[in-house]
């Protein structure tokens, strides 16, 4: 497991989120990590998962405000 430190999930772009949560889960399917280690990967993993949520709610809100812009015009 790495031991640099992590940057903080809210400053995060969807696409480095998106990676790091890859990694995360990719980690954990290996099983090699200890249960603390497990449970500190796992918390990362659900900050992560909520990041890309945001992401992608924050795009669905801005293509439906573009499409109901483009349709009053």
């Amino acid at each position: 497991m790495a031991t640099s430190p992590s940057p903080d999930v809210q400053s995060l772009s969807y696409e480095e989120a998106r990676d790091e949560l890859i990694r995360v889960v990719g980690e954990l399917e290996q099983g090699s990590a200890t249960l603390e280690q497990s449970l500190a990967l796992w918390e990362r993993g659900e900050a992560l998962a909520a990041r890309c949520e945001q992401w992608l709610i924050g795009a669905r809100e801005r293509l439906d405000a573009a499409r109901s812009g483009a349709a009053v015009e």
